[in-house]
């Protein structure tokens, strides 16, 4: 998936002209706190609440000291690319350029999350197991065998890391809900189980809290 397939033109960029005043106007009408800035369909840069609270909002944002500039992404990089921008800089937005660096649209926070929402990996119910180890065991390879060797498969994995350490965190997410034959053959091979979590065992215990909540609300 690249950003094409997720860029919107629902969000009118900002002129050089438009006030402060109007830009945070459509901040608050689009629930977000940046708003790339364009002229003649070049992105001249990505303007955030903070830099407007900082100026006179009765001025032009052309006339701001931008805090940044450069954060976009190409119509072809790939969603990745787009997550990592938007966590790198903190954004609520990101501005989308073609191959001539002119403006396209824009991909928003929202946008991504429901992205990856309406992922398989994410959509389907499973399980959840969490593996904790030294950064020089990770070989997703293995795991993805051994959790193979029980009729399952991984879903997908996500690795969480901390410079300052030599451990990470492995989560796995498998598309069975019983996963104690897995948990079993992961201790075998020395893997520590941090956490596991079922998502039928959830979604239940939601629906039964849903329901009574319904019940008391018609009493």
């Amino acid at each position: 998936m690249t950003a094409e397939y997720l860029t919107s033109d629902m969000i009118i960029p900002l002129r050089t002209s438009d006030t402060g005043e109007e830009a945070l106007s459509m901040m608050n009408e689009f629930v977000v706190r940046h708003l790339p800035i364009v002229n003649n369909q070049q992105l001249l840069g990505l303007i955030s609440e903070d830099d407007i609270l900082d100026n006179d909002t009765q001025e032009a944002v052309g006339s701001y000291h931008l805090s940044m500039t450069r954060p976009y992404v190409k119509h072809d990089d790939h969603v990745y690319e787009i997550l990592r921008l938007i966590a790198e800089y903190r954004l609520t937005l990101i501005p989308v350029v073609d191959n001539e660096q002119n403006y396209v649209g824009l991909v928003t926070m929202e946008d991504l999350l429901q992205y990856f929402a309406r992922a398989a990996s994410f959509s389907e119910t499973g399980s959840i197991i969490v593996l904790e180890m030294n950064k020089r065991d990770y070989h997703l390879s293995q795991m993805a065998r051994i959790v193979e060797s029980e009729g399952a498969i991984v879903l997908s994995s996500f690795v969480t890391s901390n410079v300052d350490s030599a451990r990470l965190d492995v989560t796995l997410k498998i598309n069975q809900q019983n996963v104690q034959s897995i948990i079993a053959t992961l201790n075998r091979f020395d893997y520590e189980v941090k956490a596991t979590f079922n998502e039928g065992e959830y979604l239940d215990g939601l629906k039964e809290r849903y329901d009574g909540l319904m019940m008391y609300l018609n009493v």
